[in-house]
Protein backbone atom coordinates (compact mmCIF):
# COMPACT_ATOMS: atom_id res chain seq x y z
CA UNK A 1 0.00 0.00 0.00
CA UNK A 2 2.79 2.39 0.91
CA UNK A 3 4.64 1.55 -2.27
CA UNK A 4 1.52 2.32 -4.29
CA UNK A 5 1.10 5.68 -2.56
CA UNK A 6 4.78 6.50 -3.08
CA UNK A 7 4.50 5.66 -6.78
CA UNK A 8 1.45 7.88 -7.09
CA UNK A 9 3.24 10.79 -5.40
CA UNK A 10 6.21 10.34 -7.74
CA UNK A 11 3.90 10.43 -10.75
CA UNK A 12 2.36 13.67 -9.52
CA UNK A 13 5.84 15.03 -8.86
CA UNK A 14 6.88 14.32 -12.43
CA UNK A 15 3.90 16.33 -13.66
CA UNK A 16 4.99 19.47 -11.82
CA UNK A 17 8.70 19.00 -12.57
CA UNK A 18 8.72 20.99 -15.87
CA UNK A 19 6.92 23.92 -14.25
CA UNK A 20 9.25 23.75 -11.23
CA UNK A 21 12.37 23.78 -13.41
CA UNK A 22 11.01 26.71 -15.42
CA UNK A 23 10.26 28.62 -12.20
CA UNK A 24 13.70 27.94 -10.73
CA UNK A 25 15.58 28.93 -13.90
CA UNK A 26 13.59 32.01 -14.88
CA UNK A 27 12.41 33.33 -11.49
CA UNK A 28 14.42 32.08 -8.52
CA UNK A 29 17.87 32.12 -10.14
CA UNK A 30 17.59 35.70 -11.55
CA UNK A 31 16.18 36.88 -8.22
CA UNK A 32 19.09 35.43 -6.25
CA UNK A 33 21.56 36.70 -8.85
CA UNK A 34 20.31 40.21 -8.23
CA UNK A 35 21.53 40.04 -4.62
CA UNK A 36 24.93 38.82 -5.79
CA UNK A 37 25.42 41.48 -8.47
CA UNK A 38 24.30 44.25 -6.11
CA UNK A 39 27.54 43.89 -4.11
CA UNK A 40 29.87 43.74 -7.12
CA UNK A 41 31.17 46.20 -9.72
CA UNK A 42 29.19 44.57 -12.55
CA UNK A 43 28.65 47.02 -15.43
CA UNK A 44 28.63 47.19 -19.21
CA UNK A 45 32.35 47.95 -19.10
CA UNK A 46 33.17 45.13 -16.69
CA UNK A 47 31.22 41.92 -17.15
CA UNK A 48 33.86 39.41 -16.01
CA UNK A 49 36.32 39.13 -13.11
CA UNK A 50 33.90 40.98 -10.85
CA UNK A 51 35.12 42.49 -7.59
CA UNK A 52 33.29 42.68 -4.28
CA UNK A 53 32.44 46.32 -3.42
CA UNK A 54 30.27 45.78 -0.34
CA UNK A 55 27.43 48.26 0.12
CA UNK A 56 28.89 50.88 -2.21
CA UNK A 57 26.10 50.42 -4.75
CA UNK A 58 23.47 50.80 -2.04
CA UNK A 59 25.07 54.02 -0.84
CA UNK A 60 25.03 55.39 -4.38
CA UNK A 61 21.23 55.15 -4.45
CA UNK A 62 21.00 58.03 -1.97
CA UNK A 63 23.09 60.19 -4.32
CA UNK A 64 21.26 59.26 -7.51
CA UNK A 65 18.50 61.76 -8.34
CA UNK A 66 16.92 59.37 -10.83
CA UNK A 67 16.53 56.52 -8.34
CA UNK A 68 15.41 58.80 -5.51
CA UNK A 69 12.75 60.34 -7.76
CA UNK A 70 11.67 56.84 -8.75
CA UNK A 71 11.19 55.75 -5.15
CA UNK A 72 9.32 58.93 -4.19
CA UNK A 73 7.00 58.89 -7.19
CA UNK A 74 6.27 55.18 -6.83
CA UNK A 75 5.24 55.64 -3.20
CA UNK A 76 2.98 58.59 -4.08
CA UNK A 77 1.47 56.75 -7.03
CA UNK A 78 0.88 53.53 -5.06
CA UNK A 79 -0.70 55.37 -2.12
CA UNK A 80 -3.09 57.34 -4.35
CA UNK A 81 -4.03 54.25 -6.35
CA UNK A 82 -4.67 52.20 -3.22
CA UNK A 83 -6.87 54.80 -1.52
CA UNK A 84 -8.91 56.00 -4.50
CA UNK A 85 -9.21 52.68 -6.36
CA UNK A 86 -10.53 51.04 -3.20
CA UNK A 87 -12.90 53.92 -2.40
CA UNK A 88 -14.28 54.42 -5.92
CA UNK A 89 -14.56 50.69 -6.55
CA UNK A 90 -16.54 50.22 -3.33
CA UNK A 91 -18.91 53.09 -4.16
CA UNK A 92 -19.51 51.73 -7.66
CA UNK A 93 -20.11 48.22 -6.33
CA UNK A 94 -22.67 49.37 -3.76
CA UNK A 95 -24.46 51.49 -6.39
CA UNK A 96 -24.51 48.74 -9.03
CA UNK A 97 -25.61 46.09 -6.54
CA UNK A 98 -29.05 47.72 -6.54
CA UNK A 99 -31.88 46.49 -8.73
CA UNK A 100 -31.29 48.83 -11.65
CA UNK A 101 -32.63 48.03 -15.11
CA UNK A 102 -29.27 48.85 -16.73
CA UNK A 103 -26.96 47.53 -14.01
CA UNK A 104 -25.50 44.72 -16.16
CA UNK A 105 -24.72 47.18 -18.94
CA UNK A 106 -23.18 49.63 -16.48
CA UNK A 107 -21.07 46.90 -14.90
CA UNK A 108 -19.73 45.94 -18.32
CA UNK A 109 -18.98 49.56 -19.22
CA UNK A 110 -17.05 50.22 -15.99
CA UNK A 111 -15.14 46.93 -16.21
CA UNK A 112 -14.28 47.19 -19.93
CA UNK A 113 -11.11 49.35 -19.56
CA UNK A 114 -9.49 46.65 -17.38
CA UNK A 115 -9.57 44.27 -20.35
CA UNK A 116 -7.14 46.36 -22.39
CA UNK A 117 -3.36 46.50 -22.07
CA UNK A 118 -1.98 49.45 -20.09
CA UNK A 119 0.06 50.34 -23.19
CA UNK A 120 -3.12 50.74 -25.23
CA UNK A 121 -4.71 52.77 -22.43
CA UNK A 122 -1.56 54.91 -22.29
CA UNK A 123 -1.63 55.68 -26.01
CA UNK A 124 -5.35 56.45 -25.80
CA UNK A 125 -4.98 58.93 -22.93
CA UNK A 126 -1.88 60.42 -24.55
CA UNK A 127 -4.15 61.29 -27.45
CA UNK A 128 -6.93 62.61 -25.18
CA UNK A 129 -4.63 64.74 -22.99
CA UNK A 130 -2.44 66.09 -25.77
CA UNK A 131 -2.05 69.86 -26.11
CA UNK A 132 -1.91 69.47 -29.90
CA UNK A 133 -4.82 70.33 -32.15
CA UNK A 134 -6.18 66.77 -31.90
CA UNK A 135 -6.18 66.66 -28.08
CA UNK A 136 -9.83 66.02 -27.26
CA UNK A 137 -9.84 67.29 -23.66
CA UNK A 138 -7.98 70.50 -24.43
CA UNK A 139 -10.17 71.08 -27.48
CA UNK A 140 -13.15 70.91 -25.17
CA UNK A 141 -11.54 73.37 -22.76
CA UNK A 142 -10.74 75.88 -25.51
CA UNK A 143 -14.29 75.52 -26.85
CA UNK A 144 -15.50 76.64 -23.42
CA UNK A 145 -13.13 79.61 -23.50
CA UNK A 146 -10.67 78.08 -21.04
CA UNK A 147 -6.91 77.77 -21.37
CA UNK A 148 -5.27 74.48 -22.36
CA UNK A 149 -3.83 72.31 -19.61
CA UNK A 150 -0.54 70.53 -20.23
CA UNK A 151 -1.49 67.37 -18.34
CA UNK A 152 1.57 65.33 -19.26
CA UNK A 153 4.12 68.10 -19.84
CA UNK A 154 3.69 69.94 -16.54
CA UNK A 155 5.91 68.47 -13.83
CA UNK A 156 3.34 69.35 -11.16
CA UNK A 157 0.47 67.60 -12.98
CA UNK A 158 2.03 64.71 -14.89
CA UNK A 159 2.11 62.09 -12.13
CA UNK A 160 -1.46 62.86 -11.02
CA UNK A 161 -2.63 62.72 -14.64
CA UNK A 162 -1.19 59.22 -14.90
CA UNK A 163 -3.01 58.26 -11.68
CA UNK A 164 -6.31 59.46 -13.19
CA UNK A 165 -5.85 57.24 -16.25
CA UNK A 166 -5.17 54.21 -14.09
CA UNK A 167 -8.11 54.88 -11.80
CA UNK A 168 -10.24 55.01 -14.93
CA UNK A 169 -8.82 51.66 -16.04
CA UNK A 170 -8.73 49.66 -12.80
CA UNK A 171 -11.62 50.94 -10.68
CA UNK A 172 -13.94 48.64 -12.63
CA UNK A 173 -11.77 45.65 -11.69
CA UNK A 174 -12.03 46.60 -8.00
CA UNK A 175 -15.80 47.00 -8.47
CA UNK A 176 -16.11 43.40 -9.69
CA UNK A 177 -14.21 42.08 -6.64
CA UNK A 178 -16.44 44.08 -4.31
CA UNK A 179 -19.60 42.98 -6.13
CA UNK A 180 -18.69 39.34 -5.62
CA UNK A 181 -18.27 40.01 -1.90
CA UNK A 182 -21.49 42.06 -1.68
CA UNK A 183 -23.57 39.30 -3.22
CA UNK A 184 -22.34 36.85 -0.58
CA UNK A 185 -23.69 38.97 2.30
CA UNK A 186 -26.93 37.45 3.69
CA UNK A 187 -29.95 39.64 2.94
CA UNK A 188 -31.56 38.89 6.29
CA UNK A 189 -28.92 41.08 7.94
CA UNK A 190 -30.31 44.10 6.08
CA UNK A 191 -33.87 43.05 6.94
CA UNK A 192 -32.93 42.92 10.62
CA UNK A 193 -31.28 46.35 10.33
CA UNK A 194 -34.46 47.73 8.72
CA UNK A 195 -36.54 46.39 11.59
CA UNK A 196 -34.18 48.10 14.05
CA UNK A 197 -34.71 51.37 12.16
CA UNK A 198 -31.19 51.69 10.76
CA UNK A 199 -30.82 54.12 7.85
CA UNK A 200 -29.13 53.15 4.57
CA UNK A 201 -26.00 54.99 5.72
CA UNK A 202 -25.92 53.13 9.04
CA UNK A 203 -26.48 49.83 7.26
CA UNK A 204 -23.45 50.53 5.09
CA UNK A 205 -21.17 51.31 8.04
CA UNK A 206 -22.46 48.64 10.43
CA UNK A 207 -23.33 45.78 8.06
CA UNK A 208 -21.84 46.19 4.58
CA UNK A 209 -18.38 47.61 5.26
CA UNK A 210 -17.42 45.17 8.07
CA UNK A 211 -18.38 42.19 5.90
CA UNK A 212 -16.42 43.61 2.95
CA UNK A 213 -13.11 43.17 4.81
CA UNK A 214 -11.89 40.16 2.72
CA UNK A 215 -12.36 41.94 -0.60
CA UNK A 216 -10.94 45.21 0.76
CA UNK A 217 -7.81 43.26 1.71
CA UNK A 218 -7.47 41.85 -1.81
CA UNK A 219 -8.05 45.15 -3.62
CA UNK A 220 -5.90 47.28 -1.29
CA UNK A 221 -2.89 44.94 -1.25
CA UNK A 222 -2.93 44.28 -5.00
CA UNK A 223 -3.37 48.00 -5.72
CA UNK A 224 -0.40 48.85 -3.50
CA UNK A 225 1.88 46.20 -5.02
CA UNK A 226 0.77 47.06 -8.56
CA UNK A 227 1.31 50.76 -7.88
CA UNK A 228 4.82 50.23 -6.55
CA UNK A 229 5.91 48.24 -9.61
CA UNK A 230 4.11 50.35 -12.24
CA UNK A 231 6.03 50.59 -15.49
CA UNK A 232 4.08 50.09 -18.73
CA UNK A 233 1.63 52.99 -18.36
CA UNK A 234 4.52 55.35 -17.51
CA UNK A 235 6.39 54.17 -20.59
CA UNK A 236 3.36 54.77 -22.82
CA UNK A 237 2.34 58.15 -21.41
CA UNK A 238 5.43 60.07 -20.29
CA UNK A 239 8.52 57.80 -20.39
CA UNK A 240 9.36 59.19 -16.95
CA UNK A 241 9.18 62.85 -17.96
CA UNK A 242 9.04 65.74 -17.86
CA UNK A 243 12.42 65.59 -16.19
CA UNK A 244 12.06 62.96 -13.49
CA UNK A 245 8.50 63.97 -12.56
CA UNK A 246 7.00 60.57 -13.37
CA UNK A 247 9.98 58.29 -12.93
CA UNK A 248 9.09 55.19 -10.93
CA UNK A 249 11.20 52.51 -9.32
CA UNK A 250 10.87 50.30 -12.38
CA UNK A 251 11.60 52.97 -15.00
CA UNK A 252 14.59 54.20 -12.98
CA UNK A 253 15.78 50.60 -12.62
CA UNK A 254 15.55 49.99 -16.37
CA UNK A 255 17.36 53.22 -17.24
CA UNK A 256 20.11 52.72 -14.66
CA UNK A 257 20.70 49.08 -15.57
CA UNK A 258 20.21 48.88 -19.32
CA UNK A 259 20.35 52.41 -20.71
CA UNK A 260 23.33 53.55 -18.64
CA UNK A 261 24.90 50.10 -18.20
CA UNK A 262 25.33 50.23 -14.39
CA UNK A 263 24.01 46.74 -13.77
CA UNK A 264 25.22 46.50 -10.17
CA UNK A 265 23.55 49.80 -9.19
CA UNK A 266 20.36 48.64 -10.87
CA UNK A 267 20.57 45.37 -8.95
CA UNK A 268 21.00 47.28 -5.68
CA UNK A 269 17.92 49.38 -6.41
CA UNK A 270 16.05 46.16 -7.19
CA UNK A 271 16.99 44.70 -3.81
CA UNK A 272 15.89 47.88 -2.04
CA UNK A 273 12.65 47.82 -4.05
CA UNK A 274 12.00 44.24 -2.96
CA UNK A 275 12.57 45.13 0.71
CA UNK A 276 10.31 48.19 0.47
CA UNK A 277 7.49 46.20 -1.13
CA UNK A 278 7.86 43.41 1.43
CA UNK A 279 7.81 45.89 4.33
CA UNK A 280 4.80 47.86 3.07
CA UNK A 281 2.87 44.68 2.23
CA UNK A 282 3.59 43.20 5.67
CA UNK A 283 2.44 46.37 7.42
CA UNK A 284 -0.72 46.53 5.30
CA UNK A 285 -1.59 42.90 5.96
CA UNK A 286 -1.16 43.37 9.72
CA UNK A 287 -3.24 46.57 9.78
CA UNK A 288 -6.00 45.02 7.68
CA UNK A 289 -5.82 41.85 9.77
CA UNK A 290 -6.33 43.85 12.98
CA UNK A 291 -9.25 45.66 11.36
CA UNK A 292 -10.76 42.32 10.44
CA UNK A 293 -10.44 41.02 14.03
CA UNK A 294 -12.04 44.17 15.44
CA UNK A 295 -15.16 43.84 13.32
CA UNK A 296 -15.63 40.10 13.83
Amino acid sequence: MRLKLLRRELNYGMLILPALVFYLVFAVYPFLSMFYYSVTDYSISKMTNLSFVGFKNYESIFHNDLLLAGFKNSLIYALLMTVFQTAFGLVLAVFLDRKLFTRNVLRSVFFLPAVFSPLIIGFLWNYLMSTSDFGLINNGLTALGLAKINFLGDADLALYSVVVTQLWQWTGWAMVIFLANLQSIPKDLYEAADIDGASSWMQFWKVTLPLMQPSVNVVAVTAMIGGLKVFDIILALTDGGPGNATQTIMTAYIKTSFNEGFYSKGAASGVVFFLVVMFITTVMMRVLGKWGKQIQ
